[in-house]
């Protein structure tokens, strides 16, 4: 796994943000039905080809149930801690919202994922607070394509 990116400072993320450096990958995770039925009972859906393995094995393209898109993007904070180290200098955090999701390939239930992030861009504000939008796509093992990309606007307040 590689080493943690130390983040100290908004010029550590300026830097980030200029050089266009992909943080990661993450360690591999794997996807279970546990994980899957959680999710719909959480939000919801509960529609077959996430929550029905026997029917999804007989009527699903994919061989077996699927993961909601939206499963895979609750994750990806999950995946922060295992690339950037919390950023310095900062009294909160927050997640001020998603841009850009999208879910390109399908996430059956027992494939792998990993996440790389890229920092975008780094806005200082008023009040001492300093937007960064992160840049993250998640892939899974033995597939060229993305399961998900999205953009993750976060909210910095300087100490």
């Amino acid at each position: 796994m590689p080493a943690l990116v130390q983040v100290a400072s908004v010029d550590d993320l300026r830097a980030l943000a200029s050089s266009g450096r992909r943080i990661g990958p993450s360690p591999w995770r794997e996807i279970t039905q546990a994980m899957v039925d959680a999710f719909a009972e959480l939000g919801g859906d509960r529609q077959w080809i996430h929550t029905d393995p026997a029917r999804a094995a007989r009527e699903s393209a994919y061989g077996g149930t699927i993961a909601h898109g939206n499963l895979t993007l609750a994750m990806l904070d999950g995946f922060r801690p295992d690339l950037l180290e919390r950023v310095g200098g900062f009294s909160v955090a927050l997640n001020y919202g998603w841009n850009k999701v999208r879910f390109p390939a399908p996430l059956p239930v027992g494939a792998r994922v990993r996440a790389v992030l890229e920092v975008a861009s780094v806005e200082e504000l008023e009040g001492g607070w300093v937007q960064v939008v992160y840049k993250w796509t998640v892939e899974r093992e033995g597939s060229d394509k993305p399961v998900c990309v999205a953009e993750n606007v976060g909210r910095l307040r300087k100490a």
